[in-house]
This record gives C-alpha cells, structure tokens and sequence, in this order.
C-alpha cells in the first residue's frame, strides 16, 4: 500500500536523477541538446549535471542532487506529515539552489557587481539552462508539489497539487516574469542602474503625448495616436458587427451564407492583407486614384497613408470579430422576454429599445473591448498603410530593431500600451457592474424571435450589406493583386510572383526547393503544428482547474492565464526579448522561443474554450467518477476529455491558425534562420514587392481555409432548440411596428 502511494513520488525522483546523469545540463549554441546527449561525460559544452558539478568547477549543482535525494528518501517513507515536510524540504533547497545560482551566475561570471565585491571574483561562468537542467527543475518542482498535497493541501490530490503548482509555475515563468521584467527596465539607465525618475522623463515628451495637431503642427504623440485610433476602431466595429448580427438572426436567411464566409476572414488572413487589398485600391498607384486622374486630371497623391487608412484596415479587419462576438449575443436573447413585451401592448420598436437592445449590453462592451485592444495590438496595418502616422506598437518596434537600440524607451511604451489596455477591462467591469443579463437557462424557450422593426431594419440593411459587398471587393483585390504583373501599370495576368515565392526546380540530387518563401513557410506550418497541441493541452487543463477544483489564490491564478489577452502582442515580444537573452533561461535566437511565445499568446483561446465546455458539463459526472474511486487523472481521461473533444478541436485549430498569422508578437524574435510567414510578406511590403507578399497571402489563405473548414466540420453550431419561423409579410412587420 505504501508503494503504491509513493509511486509517483519514485517516478519523478528517477526522473530527476536521469536528467543529472543523461542529458546536457546547459544550453548549446547552434545545437540540439538532445542530438549530444552521446557526449555528456567527455564533452563539457554537452557535459552533465554530475560531470559539470565534480569536473568543470560548477559545485552549486550539488543543490539539485542534495533535493532530489531528500526527495527519495522521503518516497521511502510512510505517507503523512512527516514525509510531507522532508518531500517538501527536498524540493525546495533543490529549486532554491538551482535557481538562486541561475540568476546569480551568468556568462560573464557574477550577474551583480555587488558579489564581486562580496564573493570575490568568480572564474567559471555558466550559459542558459539545457535540457538536462530543465528536466531536473520539473522533477523538482512536481515533488515539492507532492509534498504540499501531503500536507493536506488541494484535499491530498497529488495530480491536482502537480497540475496547479506546475500550470501556475509555466504561467509566472512565461507571462508574469517577462511581462515584469519589460516593464521594470523602463526605470533603467544605459549602464543598467536603477533610477526611477527615468519612465516619467521618457513618457512626459512632446513625441509621446504632444498636442501640436490641435494648432498646426503636423502631428500629435503617439499615446493620443494609439488611443484615438483604439476608439475609432472600436467604435466603428462595435457598431458594424451588431448590424451584421442583427441582420444574420433577425432578418432574412438569404445573407447567411456570405455572413459566415466574412466572419472567417479575419481568422484565415494574415492581418496586413486588408491593408495590402486597400492600397491596391486607394494607394498612390491604385484603381480609385488612377480614376481620378483620367477623369478629373487630378494628380495621385498619398492620401490614403496616414490615420485614415489605418482606421479603414482596421476596421475592415475586425469588424468580423466583433460580428461573431455579437451573433452569439443576439442567439442568446430569449424570445420569451420580448414576447412579454409584446403581450403588454409594446410596439416592436419600444420593444426593441426597451428589451432586446438592453440585454446586449454584454455583447456589446466585450466587442468593444476586443475592438479596441486588437486596435492597440495591431502592427501589421500601421505599418503597411501607416505612412507618418505613429502608434505605439510601430513605435516600440523601431525603438527595438531601429538603429538607435533603445530598450528604455521601448519598455516605456509598452507601459503606456498595458495601461490602456489593463484600463479599458476596468472601465468594462464597470459599465456591467453586478446586473444580470442571463437569458439561457435550462427552462425550454420555444418563442420566435422577434422581426426587426422597419426603422431599424432599414439602418442594418442600408448599412450592413454595402459593407459586405466592400469587404468582399477589398479581399477580392487582395487576392488579385498576387495574380497581375504590376498593380497599377502592367495587369497581364501571370503567376511569376507564385514562382517567385514557390517555385520548384529539378537538381543534381533531386528536387530543390528553389522559391524564396520555403524556408518562411515550412518553418511557419513546423512551429505552429508543435505550438498548437501544447495550447490546447495546457489551455484544457487549467480550464479545468478553475472550473473544477477550489484552491487558496485562484483568482490570481486565472488573472495569470488570461494576462497574456490583456497584453498586447508587442508588448509580449519586447517581453521575451528582454527576459530570456541572459542565463538561466537564455532562448533569443531559438525556435523555442517562438513556440513559446505562440502558446502563451494564444493560451487564453484554449482557457476560454475549455471554461465554456465545463458550463455545458455537469460536475455530477466528475463525483461519480471519484465516488468509483477514479484518481482525478483517470476522470480527467476517461470521463472530461471524451465530452470536450469540441473545445479541444476548437482550440487545436484556432491557436494552429493564429500561430500562422501573428506578427507583433514575434516580429522581434525572428532570425534568418527562424523566419517565418507574416515577416516574410512584411519584407517584401516593406521593398514594394507587393506581387509576391500577396501571393504568399494567397498561400496561407487556402491552407487557413482548409483548416477552418475542418474545425466547422468536427464542431458543428450551436443549437438552442429554438423553432424556426417563416419570414413574415414585409407588410405586415411595417404595420406592427
């Protein structure tokens, strides 16, 4: 009985002694580590923890062997409190030790000049933590958590002890730390002392929040750029996706078709292809410019760059978002309650005014939000169609790749950009404060939606439908733009831009990759396919944390797993750029960096999918598993994954596609060697090869339908039991109304 309990116990400390004997403790430059793991006892770049702690004068290894055999020692105890204190102890003088000796000792030697002063100098330094060290951290880490559910903690589930301290350790690692350490370095100087009057001189400039536009300058800070835009954006989205929405589930069926096919737009395309589709139309070279100039003789200009443009691509981009945010609001309003409305003698628009528009509210300021924060995110269209038009994240963006490498500056707006960020979730928690908007219960609502009334549905169609046949037409450039020799001079049809991008040729040893894309493109599907499955994994789970179990601090636990939405993408690649460039965890330059950077991104997609299965899933099924005696893994197995295939495939497809088609998150952690799609077509944007970048766009488009059309195959809709209504007479609505 006692082995049995103590068997994951032995798992992790076996674990941990196979990382210090097998594998090489530190990073190696231009390598895989696991590709040397031949040479861990006669190599010291590939060398061993015990190798490097007995031979190569790095004796504060010895930490993690000291915790790993407390830790076995406590296995072969009797489980309880004593055990749980010596398993406790052991692994924390083995993280502490590990830890404390990462962040302390660095390549140069002693990472603080303060010890050097203390500890004299030190000789022997120390690179980024490898696959040996990792290995050993985590088994360090799983068995303290061991120890803290012996202690009575997490009811004694070890799994959800390991589950919840693990997540949460992944969490503060790779959102809270580096988001921290972006931001702290807004308050250092150029030698890397501490000065706390330096984020207000950097922020408090003319560049920054400057007003000169209001009185003939040519244009404001950036700050009131970013947030005027957010707005704007917003705003016009907001409005936009309601009418859509109206039109999709009040009006007539004939639209829902090209409705659904323009909600997905935005998730298929990379973000900059509205940008590039609208510079194709009002651009300097565009159809509407060169109209003007046959018939008006009016002289081409670059109008359309600028503030106005940006907005336009902006809005062209997310109001689709903002459409699918709000068609499920409106699905979810009980026809029943405007009924109600309707028995007391209310026309159809009072009751529109006065019920229906009230219980979207919701919808409403979370299209808002998404609108305004995908504004401040967006880094693709100010940069394509931006012009003289500065933002905040184009602006952290030179402050970093610029020539005058500027980490300050770019850690100060990022604080400008996390604070309207963090400040329009308040101001959304404010407006819906504590009333109750719920309509779907688990009462059948057989009523009939109500027809929108005349006014309104003159508005949603006089609006809504000239939109779409815009967006269609703007998409419809885009994609054509791939397929012409020169847009605007020369529109012979060709496919020399595919060939530029994609070609094949036929070698001395077979066939050769010959197109300049590949390299981008293969290496894009590869990160994304291995970043995917670790989303939806580590999404699933800590959805399931926060929606099955109870512990001390999980309020701040969920805030951790849902930061990286409320942060904007920019700000998270300064993040990683900052933090993971110095031992212990030095990634900059790597693959690995990026698939981090993808899951963390996008982990908040999984968490939301997962959080909204578990509603639909009573926890009576959860008992009854462990009531059988089921361990929580074995229900999480046998019994949650099966009924949560859906969300899984909703949350596979959708990181797989955003990981595809991000850009300001990774734009700063690309190499020449790791370069992928979006800054690829980014490149040749930025030489005006815009053949090529739409080529490539036109590339990622169909293999981002095929996997869309897979999720909407495997998921299906969401269906309430509502019954269907025949349109009524036009007539007849006009005179109810």
């Amino acid at each position: 009985m006692k082995q049995a309990a103590n068997r994951a116990l032995w798992a992790w400390a076996a674990t941990g002694a196979l990382g210090y004997l097998l594998l090489p403790w530190y990073a190696i430059q231009d390598a895989n580590g696991l590709l040397r793991v031949h040479q861990v006892f006669s190599n010291e770049a590939a060398g061993n923890g015990l190798m490097h702690a007995l031979l190569y004068g790095r004796p504060w290894l010895w930490f993690g062997v000291v915790g790993l055999a407390i830790a076995a020692g406590a296995a072969a105890m009797q489980p309880g409190r004593r055990q749980a204190r010596v398993l406790l102890a052991g692994g924390l003088i083995g993280l502490a030790g590990l830890m404390a000796a990462g962040f302390t000792i660095g390549m140069r030697g002693w990472s603080y000049e303060a010890f050097n002063g203390i500890f004299g100098e030190l000789g022997t330094k120390q690179p980024g933590v490898g696959w040996g060290g990792f290995v050993v951290l985590a088994s360090l880490l799983m068995l303290a958590s061991f120890g803290i559910a012996r202690l009575g903690f997490f009811r004694g589930d070890l799994f959800v002890a390991a589950a919840v301290i693990g997540s949460g350790s992944l969490l503060a690692l790779f959102i809270v730390f580096p988001v921290l350490k972006a931001l702290s370095a807004a308050f250092l100087d150029e030698d890397g002392r501490m000065a706390l009057g330096l984020l207000w001189e950097r922020l408090a400039s003319d560049r920054n929040f400057g007003l000169g536009c209001l009185y003939g300058a040519p244009r404001c800070g950036v700050a009131w750029n970013t947030i005027f835009l957010g707005l704007m954006t917003a705003a016009s989205t907001t409005l936009l996706g309601t009418l859509m929405a109206l039109m999709a589930e009040r009006s007539s069926r004939r639209n829902s078709r090209a409705l659904n096919v323009i909600a997905m737009l935005p998730i298929i395309t990379p973000p900059f292809v509205v940008g590039l589709g609208l510079i194709l139309l009002f651009g300097r070279a565009g159809l509407f410019n060169q109209f003007l100039e046959y018939a008006f003789g009016i002289t081409p200009t670059r109008w359309f760059y600028g503030w106005f443009g940006v907005w336009l691509a902006q809005t062209f981009a997310f109001t689709p978002i903002a459409f699918m945010i709000m068609r499920g609001v409106v699905q979810g309003v009980a026809p029943s309650l405007e009924e109600a409305a309707q028995t007391l003698r209310a026309s159809h628009q009072q009751t529109f005014m006065t019920v229906t528009l009230p219980l979207l509210k919701p919808g409403l300021a979370n299209a808002f939000l998404v609108g305004f924060i995908e504004s401040m995110a967006d880094f693709g269209n100010p940069i394509v169609v931006g012009g003289q038009f500065s933002v905040l994240s184009t602006e952290i963006f030179f402050a970093i790749v610029g020539a005058q490498y500027d980490a300050g500056r770019a850690a100060s707006l990022a604080w400008l950009l996390t604070l309207f960020a963090l400040t329009v979730f308040a101001l959304q928690r404010w407006v819906l404060g504590r009333q109750s908007y719920t309509t779907v219960s688990g009462k059948g609502d057989s009523g009939l939606p109500m027809p929108l009334p005349r006014n309104v549905r003159r508005l949603v169609n006089g609006v809504a439908l000239p939109w779409m046949a815009f967006t269609l037409v703007v998409y419809l450039f885009a994609f054509a733009g791939g397929f012409v020799q020169t847009w605007g001079r020369d529109y012979t049809l060709t496919l020399a831009h595919f060939r530029t991008a994609f070609s094949l040729d036929w070698g001395e040893y077979g066939l050769v990759w010959a197109g300049t894309a590949w390299n981008s493109f293969f290496t894009t599907i590869k990160l994304a396919a291995i970043a995917a499955p670790l989303t939806a994994t580590l999404g699933l789970m800590v959805a399931w944390l926060l929606a099955r179990t109870e512990f001390r601090g999980q309020n701040l636990f969920e805030f951790a797993a849902l930061l990286a939405f409320a942060i904007p993408g920019t700000v998270l690649g300064v993040s990683y750029i900052l933090a993971f460039n110095v031992p212990p965890f030095e990634l900059t330059g790597t693959a690995l960096i990026i698939v981090l950077c993808f899951l963390f991104r996008n982990l908040p997609v999984g968490v939301r999918a997962g959080t909204a299965a578990f509603k639909q899933l009573d926890k009576s099924l959860d008992e009854a598993s462990l009531m059988l005696r089921a361990s929580s893994m074995q229900t999480l197995r046998y019994v949650v994954l099966p009924l949560l295939k859906p969300a899984l495939v909703a949350a596979l497809v959708y990181s797989f596609v955003r990981a595809i088609t991000t850009v300001s998150a990774v734009i700063f952690l690309v190499t020449a060697e790791n370069e992928l799609a979006t800054t690829y077509i980014i490149g040749r944007v930025g030489n005006g090869d815009y053949g090529v970048a739409l080529a490539y766009c036109t590339v990622l488009i169909i293999l981002m339908s095929g996997a869309t059309a897979l999720i909407q195959l495997l998921v299906g809709e969401r269906r309430l039991g509502r019954r269907k209504a025949a349109a009524p007479p036009v007539a007849l609505n006009e005179a109810r109304a």
